[in-house]
């Protein structure tokens, strides 16, 4: 006790001793029930307010839930024959998140299915640009050895996913290119519009062109899903449940597939097109522009080089020549001519003389022969220049535009297509607000004969032949009906006399003579052109020299003459006239019309000695292309006709 005091220390009692223990055990305690409080609470929270959110957290880690792509709504002709239907495809994916070794699987895939160094680098960039979890498309269209080499080893590749699809496929190929377009994959814009990640799915393609494109929210169709039970290493333990995919609506076409491809194979290697319409009703059976691009190998995207080599060609495969590309309409727009003659009171009868030209001041415009005395349906016949160069600058140009618009040219028309160009038919007026100049004579003899600054596209010229056959203001179409047509302006009797020379035309003192259909009871109606693609400069008239500098063939008609059921355009690029490169086309197809068998029969001859039909052909382009590429090895990206 001194020691404690001497130590300036106070002694505490047990019980003092004893208090502050207890003190110290309350505090503790009433923290620890405190903090099991909270946790409590936490728990509760959490098993019973955030139940739902951790069910759905918990059941994702084991449950993998994927979209099924669609199948497409298949575009059927007039007929119900598939233009475009699906077909049941084997490809592979890889989900990046659950590799292993990226580049271990790459190497064996190449050997597996036998990727080239192309498509390997292009899955490694896509597996960067990837979101993880999302798949990434390593191959489609696989042979059945392939993917069940690959089935087989799929359990030793984390992350790689053999499974059935399914793809587009036209058994057209070529021949229904420019008329439907083609899918492909969605691209990033596509998605950042919708956010929808159905667009990211592997499988999944969307209309890039043509009426796929026009028509892609009809066609679509619903996906479908799949709820999987996996491992947390991704590994596939069975399925739970899958939900069917919707198909997409069928769109019928008022196409003939059959007239369609053959139109198609007829142009052989030429640079053209062919439009066909039903005089009856305005329907369109036939929109054939060639060369063209195969959409089954467009939908799954080709590489550089091959859009190097149809992107370069001359006869330009990636246009729609029928709505896209225009022309000089040359002579097949004198019918519309002699209408609007008619109309402004010039007698049928009225002869003029043919010398081989027309004098204007100091410079002549010539004719295609010297002709003697033409009257209206002789002028049409034997397609004189001087009778209409006479009689256009009688009743001025101004009134044939009139009756040029009214028969459908510079016209647009309400078409599932991405783009038509609707051409010029000038007059006064547009020349004045264009050019600033008033319009001239020469501008007149010009325009009268389809040259000068007037343009149309193969698809209006068929227009105009379907309502000079017709007498109605037909409305072309290619899906549904038309509302019921009113009549032209012109009189039934100013018609007959124009049919009468056309069908003229087509007869042994016509320019198109040769090109009589091979039925006695059958004639056609027609009217030949020749399109100057530039200007005449001594004896050079666009006959010779390289194939890009010779005269465009053109050619209308209808048929049967007496009572018109079918009406058509031809033009072939560079073809030297109408006679002789547009006028045989225009005959065989409608021939096809009336005889599919005898049609066919002389196509397969003439196919023959071109090499094949259009599959065979184009197979060879594409040989010789790849054994001179014109890019560096490596470049592969998919690209998309404009």
């Amino acid at each position: 006790m001194k020691l404690d005091r001497l130590l300036g220390k106070r002694s505490l009692s047990e019980a003092q001793v004893q208090m502050s223990f207890t003190r110290r055990g309350f505090v503790l305690g009433a923290a620890q029930i405190g903090l099991c409080g909270v946790l409590a609470g936490r728990m509760a929270w959490i098993s019973i307010v955030d139940n739902d959110k951790y069910n759905l957290l918990a059941e994702s880690n084991r449950v993998n839930l994927s979209l099924i792509p669609p199948r497409r709504g298949w575009v059927i002709d007039r007929h119900g024959k598939p233009l475009a239907l699906n077909r049941t495809v084997f490809r592979v994916d890889i989900i990046p998140d659950r590799l292993v070794d990226k580049d271990a699987t790459l190497d064996a895939l190449v050997r597996l299915i036998g990727l080239t160094p192309d498509e390997r680098q292009r899955i490694v960039d896509d597996i960067k640009t990837g979101t993880g979890f999302q798949p990434v498309q390593v191959a489609e269209n696989l042979d059945w050895e392939r993917y069940a080499a690959l089935s087989v080893r799929a359990q030793e590749l984390p992350g790689v996913i053999p499974a059935q699809g399914f793809a587009r496929y036209y058994p057209a190929g070529a021949a229904v290119g420019q008329l439907l377009g083609y899918v492909g994959a969605a691209s990033g814009a596509d998605y950042e519009k919708t956010k929808d990640p159905l667009m990211v799915t592997p499988g999944y393609k969307v209309g890039k062109a043509g009426v796929e494109k026009i028509e892609q929210e009809r066609l679509k169709g619903t996906p479908g899903a799949r709820r999987s039970e996996v491992t947390a290493r991704g590994k596939l333990v069975r399925e739970l449940a899958t939900r069917a995919d919707v198909p997409g609506q069928s769109l019928q076409m008022t196409i003939d597939g059959g007239l369609q491809e053959y139109a198609a194979r007829r142009l052989g290697d030429n640079s053209g097109a062919v439009t066909v319409i039903d005089t009856a009703t305005g329907a369109i059976l036939a929109l054939a522009s060639m060369p063209s691009f195969d959409p089954n190998a467009f939908t799954d995207g080709i590489g550089r080089a091959e859009w190097a080599r149809l992107s370069g060609d001359e006869r330009l495969p990636l246009v729609n020549k029928t709505l896209q590309s225009l022309y000089p309409p040359g002579s097949t727009v004198k019918p519309a001519a002699a209408l609007a003659l008619l109309k402004a009171g010039v007698d049928p009868d009225e002869t003029v003389f043919c010398g081989g030209g027309y004098r204007l001041g100091n410079r002549t415009f010539r004719c295609l022969g010297r002709h003697g005395p033409m009257n209206m349906t002789r002028a049409i016949a034997r397609s004189c220049n001087t009778y209409f160069y006479t009689m256009g600058r009688r009743i001025g140009y101004d009134k044939i535009a009139a009756m040029a618009r009214e028969l459908g040219l510079g016209a647009e028309y309400d078409l599932p297509a991405t783009s038509q160009r609707y051409g010029t038919i000038p007059d006064s007026e547009w020349k004045l607000r264009k050019y600033k100049q008033k319009w001239s004579d020469s501008d007149t003899l010009n325009a009268t004969i389809g040259q000068g600054y007037v343009l149309t596209s193969p698809f209006q010229l068929a227009v105009m032949a379907s309502r000079i056959a017709s007498g109605r203001l037909l409305v072309p179409h290619l899906m549904g009906r038309a509302p019921a047509a009113a009549h032209l302006s012109c009189p039934d009797e100013h018609l007959a006399v124009v049919r009468q020379g056309m069908k003229e035309v087509v007869s042994f003192n016509g320019t198109a003579g040769r090109s009589q259909l091979p039925f006695p009871d059958i004639a056609m109606g027609g009217k030949t052109g020749t399109a100057q693609v530039r200007k005449i400069e001594g004896s050079q008239r666009g006959q010779s020299g390289a194939w890009k500098y010779r005269d465009h063939g053109l050619f209308v008609c209808f048929a049967p003459t007496d009572n018109p059921r079918y009406a058509a355009s031809v033009v072939i690029e560079h073809g030297l006239g109408g006679a002789r490169a547009a006028a045989p086309v225009a005959k065989d197809v409608l021939t096809y019309l009336f005889d599919p068998v005898k049609a066919m029969a002389t196509l397969i001859e003439m196919e023959k000695g071109w090499g094949g039909d259009i599959a065979a052909r184009m197979a060879r382009q594409a040989e010789g292309a790849a054994a001179t590429p014109t890019v560096e090895a490596g470049d592969n990206a998919t690209e998309t006709p404009r």
